[in-house]
This record gives structure tokens, C-alpha cells and sequence, in this order.
């Protein structure tokens, strides 16, 4: 297993290295992309990745749409398209955003690949060598592996079960500006967070955003889970509170299917010029068929009952995991209890090195992402991400049981250590 993992961190040979640009040093492969060879073998049960379980999703329906598209619509879904995305869609998103309290012009949305193509374009506009991203503590791993391309230092802002905590960022803020260091944005996932799974309260997310907008911050919202509450709506989305200092990022990845790849960003309309211009030269324009295909979806197929559906698949299988992790972890593990999306993050006591444990636990036939790739400074090692989404609820006991016999097998190694 150990050869599988070490194998996609080897680098290119010294004398092709020194041909690359300087940049091409900062692109790392991520820890939960050197799992992927040994989490996807069967005889593992995967809480690692966060794919979305398609199972509840309607093939023939979706074929159908497909088929009707390509007969009727075909010219112009196989040919080019605007570089901000078709026009259609563009209102469709609007209306979908709607659902989370946002007002929005089609003209300000910048239909992307995906809403991690649209992270990448802010990174490219607003981040020099050196500059300040404040982000969450744990934070989403490939929007740390993004501005790390990017040469930005990632500054860590704790977080508790109500989401990032505003004194911590006002005092976060207060040593940098201390430090005459340059602060471009704050990035954070607000509903459902990767990886802790938790909510940013409604009474904290306008604390922090007057603090942005008192120290000209911008906030970029990181918004793919928004609609995956089990229980309850999540708050009203940051952007709907301030449609001036807010950048949204939203996906159909979560709740249509990913395999499609469009996401989109909503942004002030001082930054949209930009932003459509760093669109063009990066992919000259979107996918005309697959927004095509996801603009068909939506004005033709009940989406919401859709959405529903899938609340209801992760909501069993969340309980699941609660369920199983109660039974079979030892004292002295604590994890969250998410409202919605597809994560728990659980927290060991600190002598326990998850990274160190990996092997053990694939040993034992069970995967998961150790804490520390969901930091920038190396921070994590007692803690690591579970994904409940896409095993069965039956494999999610099995794996949980797997692992909390290998979590309580190293504390009692510590302990006679």
C-alpha cells in the first residue's frame, strides 16, 4: 500500500525539473489524490473521497434528456458558446440561487468548469506572490492546493460547531495588518463545511462580513452543499446579504452530477470584465453541451424533488455513520454532527498521528483523508475527515467498525509506549 501511495509523489527527473517554470514547484499532488489507487479497490470501504452517490439520480431521465437535446438542439449544443456561459442557464442559476435568499442579474454570472475552475480564476486575478487568504482551520484541500500555485500564504482562522469564529478573524487580521501584510480575500465554506461538515451561524455570517467590509476584504463563498440539509434550509447565503464584497461559487456537482462539470461564480459587477477574461484565456468558453444538457434538466425535470431525493440518501447514511460511531470508537474521540452535506470530522487526542495510521487502517480494509491535508501548516495530525456520501449505510458501519478497532489498537500502543 505504502509503494501505491509514495508513487505519486515522486517528481520528474532533475534534469526536466530545472525546464520548468518556478510556479510548476508549487503544484503537489493532494493526500486524498494519493489515496485514490488503494481507496477504490472493492474490497475497501471508502469514507475518503466525496463523490456523490448517483444511485438516486434517474438514468433513463436523464438519457432522455440527453437524446431530446442532441435531436433538437444539437447545432448549437456540440458548437462554441460565450466565454460567461449561455444566457438560458445563466437565468436558470439565478433562480436556483434564489432558493438561498440571493437577487441576481444572468449578466453577472460567470458560468465556469466547475466551481473549482472559478476558485482558480479569482486565485489567477487577486493573488501575488506572497499576498495573505485567509481561509477556515480545516479548510477545503483543493482550494489550498489552488493558492498554493498561486504563491499565497494561507493564514488559518479556528473554527468551533458553529462555523469560523469572528474574533479569531478580527484578531487574525489585527497581527497581519500588524505586519503590513497584504490580506486579498477570505475563503470560506459557510453550509455543510469540507471538511469539518459544519454551519456558519446566520448571526455570525453578518459579524463577518461587516468586519470584510470594514477592512476591505473580499469574501469569496464557497457554496456547493447549500441545498443538502437533512434537517433544515441552511441561513441565507452570504452573498445575500452583500452583493458587493461577496464572490459566490456554486456547482452542480452535489446536486445534479458531476460528471458534467459546470459550477458558476456571482460577482460584483466591477469584477465581472476580469473574471470573463480570465474565463476565455483559460478554457475560451464552457461546455456548451453539458450546460446545455443541465439547462434542459432544469426547465424540464422536477429538480427540486430531485435534490430532495438526495438530502434523503445522505441523511440515512449520516445517521448511519453517527450510529456506527458511537458504537465502535474509543473514549476520547470526539467528532461533529453535521446538518447537511456529506462530511464529520473527527478529532483524536493529539498523540494519535493519523497520517502515521493510514497503512494500519488500510490493512484493516478502510479508508479515510488524514487531518493534515486539510491544512496549510502541517496542523491536523490527531484529526481526519470521514465521507459518509457514497458508501451504503451496511458499509459504513462495516468501515467505521474497521476503523475504530485500529484507532483504539495505537491508543493502547501509546499508552504502553
Amino acid at each position: 500500500m505504502s509503494n501505491e501511495i509514495t508513487r505519486f509523489h515522486t517528481g520528474a527527473p532533475e534534469e526536466l525539473e530545472k525546464r520548468f517554470a518556478q510556479r510548476a514547484a508549487m503544484m503537489q499532488p493532494s493526500e486524498i489524490r494519493a489515496l485514490f489507487a488503494v481507496a477504490s479497490r472493492p474490497e475497501i470501504v471508502s469514507l475518503a473521497g466525496g463523490m456523490p452517490n448517483l444511485s438516486a439520480l434517474p438514468m433513463e431521465m436523464f438519457a432522455q434528456v440527453v437524446e431530446k437535446l442532441v435531436k433538437e438542439n444539437g447545432q448549437e449544443a456540440l458548437q462554441y458558446g460565450s466565454g460567461q456561459g449561455h444566457p438560458k442557464l445563466r437565468e436558470q442559476i439565478c433562480d436556483v440561487m434564489a432558493l438561498e435568499g440571493i437577487r441576481a442579474h444572468p449578466d453577472d454570472v460567470i458560468v465556469t468548469t466547475g466551481s473549482q475552475q472559478a476558485l482558480d480564476l479569482i486565485s489567477r486575478i487577486f493573488i501575488d506572490p506572497g499576498d495573505v487568504v485567509l481561509v477556515e482551520a480545516p479548510s477545503y484541500v483543493g482550494a489550498l492546493g489552488t493558492f498554493h500555485q498561486y504563491e499565497a500564504n494561507v493564514c488559518h482562522v479556528e473554527i468551533d460547531q458553529d462555523g469560523l469564529i469572528p474574533a479569531r478573524l478580527r484578531e487574525a487580521i489585527a497581527s497581519l495588518r500588524a505586519e503590513n501584510r497584504k490580506i486579498k480575500f477570505l475563503y470560506l465554506i459557510p453550509n455543510y463545511q469540507n471538511p469539518a461538515g459544519v454551519t456558519l451561524t446566520a448571526d455570525r455570517r453578518t459579524e463577518i462580513l461587516d468586519i470584510c467590509r470594514d477592512e476591505k476584504i473580499f469574501v469569496v463563498e464557497d457554496n456547493p452543499y447549500g441545498l443538502l440539509g437533512f434537517e433544515k434550509p441552511s441561513p441565507n447565503a452570504m452573498r445575500a446579504e452583500d452583493s458587493e464584497n461577496v464572490i459566490y461559487l456554486g456547482s452542480f456537482s452535489k446536486t445534479i452530477a458531476p460528471g458534467f462539470r459546470v459550477g458558476w461564480t456571482l460577482v460584483p459587477q466591477a469584477l465581472k470584465e476580469k473574471l470573463v477574461i480570465a474565463a476565455e484565456s483559460s478554457i475560451l468558453c464552457p461546455s456548451n453541451f453539458a450546460q446545455l444538457a443541465i439547462s434542459s434538466y432544469l426547465a424540464d425535470q422536477p429538480w427540486r424533488d430531485q435534490i430532495a431525493s438526495f438530502c434523503n440518501l445522505y441523511r440515512e447514511r449520516r445517521d448511519a455513520m453517527l450510529e456506527a460511531l458511537e458504537l465502535y470508537f474509543p473514549k476520547g474521540a470526539t467528532w461533529t454532527k453535521p446538518d447537511g452535506g456529506f462530511y464529520i470530522w473527527v478529532t483524536l487526542p493529539p498523540e494519535i498521528d493519523t497520517k502515521a495510521m493510514v497503512p494500519d487502517a488500510i490493512a484493516a480494509k478502510v479508508a479515510y483523508v488524514p487531518g493534515t491535508a486539510f491544512y496549510a501548516d502541517g496542523l491536523g495530525s490527531w484529526s481526519m475527515r470521514l465521507s459518509y456520501c457514497y458508501p451504503t449505510p451496511e458499509r459504513i458501519r462495516e468501515g467505521i467498525k474497521a476503523l475504530g478497532g485500529v484507532i483504539t489498537r495505537e491508543m493502547a500502543r501509546r499508552e504502553l509506549n
